[in-house]
């Protein structure tokens, strides 16, 4: 691979030669960039269709090679002490790789930018003194906007230089959340580079406390996969599976960011309800039991009692020939196909067949010579697609789904020995309902209904899927999950302590047995990147009530950030002494987040307008004029800000279910500050953080 020879910084200005380097780039991106707009396919392609396709892949090409003002396209670059993968002369120099988000090359075709994923920059994230990695020298950059306004080297073979933190690395860790989340590959750790560049065959499920970059891991590993087996994932697909839209909108730059932009992204919600829409909700108790993975078998049971056995012969008329084909022969071809355990739709589409192939025995017997098309016309016959309604009927997953939850009967009967009475109890309608459509469905229910229907036809897999925070699907969610990556592999997300669903998942182990990746890899990141070091210390009081035996995650961030909880001694001040904190929070530089328990957001949102201040909803881009965001205590988990403004700890608490929920997610909302966290309250603190 070609590249820039070594240089020893005999430059009188290496500022200016790294300025002049980033703007012949930015021209050489350009210039790639006209030229697959001046592409011209008319004569390339043999039809329309041919053409649309081609023309959609280089508008996507295009789109790819965007320049963004604001992105460096650049932030590192790596001197070689000698030629990567050659033999050479001792004495004789190396090469030398600017690292970036994309690749860029010259109009020769050398490089000028190398993609932070090729094999050649994966020292950038590795390489250390005990082991550089044939790396001279590393090279950071510093940016303002789009400006390059400061480098920093770090000479990995010199004995003689001192080993420190790199400033311009803190300063990317630590500069402010303003807008939707970025990537982090420039800031990418060693270990978390591991798991960025994990193999495609292999799940793997990352726990990490908060601050720990977990999700931006995750999606790195997306644009690292695609990377190296764009092929393959193009074919097969990937998605991105998150908890909210809320959530998702936040993310949803970051791998456009790195040039990647075929990515889908959704909720569970999103991928369970293409049959019916959800318009109701369930109690507590009654969604986790749905969500429960006994609930699969109940379903089993309940399609496969369709299957009934036959209770007379199959007579075929053809011209003037009849051809019989007993029921107790009939019964073996039942037998047989329930016993492979297919799929309810593909039997029943296998069982007219067998049949058919019966009576074409018996014509061969007679001497006919009849071949496959008259096979499909018997499968097709009146008599066998009578038989076959009979014995195998057509199942709506939908309306089996409406008929457990409406039938005490056939409830009972199916779920016998799996749900208690008081479990079945739990998840009949009090009021049934008459058709699919009148139903209220709720979010569980979707959730059965696509098991159901996995169980009559396969569910298409993709190639890879992301699931960020994990821990709060239920283990029907994770099996639903699991069928569109049951081809593939997963990168699984989260922090069990973070879970805030009645449902949510007590081990990694049980989580993975039922997304049907038992032998996934799971790694543990322990060393925080975001959260100041005194905000996660007092956020991890609560550990050893909410999580026993998690480990709490260790801030390496130098600057210690800033924590105040300040007490409100009348609560009808509380409001007034939240508007003012945001105030003082505005003063600072950065994003702005104001959680609350969601029953107190409404009160806080008029006192915000009747303070005079804008706010936005939780997901939405921040701007010059509004940084600050009002955020539902439910809707906070992911979200980070430089600032947060927590508003009566006790009320987050007190809005879940029950007090370890509570908890959790007071766990979540004391962990979304980057620089600085206030916590506000005029009912005592919860027992943990005093």
């Amino acid at each position: 691979m070609p590249a820039h020879k070594f240089e020893s910084d005999t430059t009188t200005d290496p500022l200016a030669h790294e300025r002049a380097h980033l703007a012949a780039s930015r021209a050489a991106l350009r210039a790639m960039r006209e030229d697959a707009q001046n592409l011209d396919i008319r004569d390339v392609t043999a039809n329309w269709v041919n053409a649309a396709v081609l023309q959609a892949q280089i508008d996507e090409r295009i789109k790819s090679l965007a320049d963004l003002a604001h992105t460096p396209l650049f932030f590192g670059r790596l001197d070689y002490l000698h030629v990567v993968g050659a033999e050479q002369a001792e004495g004789a120099e190396g090469e030398q790789f600017y690292i970036g988000r994309r690749h860029v090359h010259d109009a020769v075709g050398d490089p000028m930018v190398i993609d932070w994923r090729a094999p050649v920059s994966q020292p950038f994230y590795r390489a250390s003194r005990k082991d550089p990695l044939d790396v001279g020298r590393r090279r950071r950059f510093g940016y303002t906007g789009g400006d390059l306004t400061a480098y920093e080297d770090e000479h990995l073979t010199d004995p003689a230089e001192a080993e420190q933190t790199s400033k311009l690395l803190q300063a990317e860790i630590e500069r402010p959340r303003v807008g939707p989340m970025r990537d982090i590959v420039a800031t990418i750790q060693p270990e978390q580079d591991e798991i960025v560049r994990s193999e495609l065959g292999g799940t793997v499920c990352v726990q990490g406390g908060p601050g720990t970059g977990k999700t931006a891991v995750g999606l790195h590993r997306v644009a690292y996969l695609l990377y190296a087996h764009r092929e393959r994932l193009a074919r097969t697909g990937t998605l991105v599976v998150g908890p909210n839209r809320s959530f998702l909108h936040y993310i949803e730059q970051v791998l456009p960011a790195l040039g990647e932009l075929e990515v889908k992204q959704a909720t569970v919600e999103d991928l369970v309800t293409a049959r019916i829409e959800v318009r109701g909700t369930d109690e507590a108790t009654a969604a986790v039991v749905k969500g429960d993975a006994r609930m699969a078998e109940v379903l089993r049971r309940a399609l496969r009692s369709h299957v009934k056995p036959p209770t007379e012969s199959v007579m075929v008329v053809r011209g003037s020939r009849r051809w019989r084909v007993p029921a107790y022969e009939i019964e073996e071809m039942v037998q047989e196909l329930l016993a492979r355990d297919m799929r309810y739709g593909a039997a029943h589409e296998a069982l007219p067949q067998r049949i058919a192939h019966a009576v074409l025995v018996r014509m061969e017997q007679a001497g006919e010579a009849p071949d496959d098309r008259v096979q499909n016309a018997v499968a097709r016959n009146t008599a066998v697609k009578a038989a076959v309604k009979a014995i195998w009927p057509a199942v709506d997953p939908a309306k089996l789904v409406l008929r457990l939850l409406s039938d005490p009967e056939f409830l009972a009967e199916h779920a016998k020995g799996l749900l208690s009475e008081d479990e079945q109890k739990a998840i009949l309608w009090t009021r049934p309902a008459r058709s699919v459509k009148s139903a209220k469905w709720s979010a569980a229910d979707a959730v059965l209904i696509d098991e159901a229907a996995d169980l009559v036809s396969r569910t298409h897999s993709l190639g890879h899927v992301v699931i960020d925070e994990a821990q709060d699907l239920s283990p029907m969610q994770y099996r639903a999950v699991g069928r569109r990556c049951s081809t593939g592999s997963a990168t699984v997300l989260g922090d069990l302590a973070q879970g805030t669903t009645p449902w949510s998942t007590q081990s990694w182990e049980q989580a993975l047995h039922h997304l049907g990746k038992a032998d996934a890899v799971v790694e543990e990141l322990t060393a925080g990147f975001r959260v100041p070091r005194d905000v996660i210390a007092y956020a991890s009081r609560l550990l050893p009530v909410i999580s026993p035996g998690l480990t709490p995650v260790e801030s390496v961030r130098e600057s210690p950030g800033s924590l105040s909880v300040r007490e409100v001694a009348d609560a009808a001040a509380l409001d007034a002494a939240v508007v003012a904190a945001c105030e003082e929070s505005l003063g600072h530089e950065g994003s702005i987040g104001l959680i609350a328990a969601d029953a107190r957001v409404p009160a806080l949102a008029d006192a915000l307008t009747a303070a005079g201040h804008t706010y936005l909803s939780p997901g939405r881009e921040t701007t010059a004029e509004t940084r600050l965001t009002l955020v539902p205590a439910s809707l906070a988990k992911g979200l980070e800000y430089d600032y947060v403004v927590l508003d009566e700890p006790a009320a987050v608490v007190d809005g879940e279910p029950d007090e370890r929920t509570g908890l959790r997610r007071l766990y979540v909302a004391l962990t979304r500050a980057v620089s600085g966290l206030t916590v506000l309250h005029s009912a005592p603190l919860p027992q943990e953080l005093v």
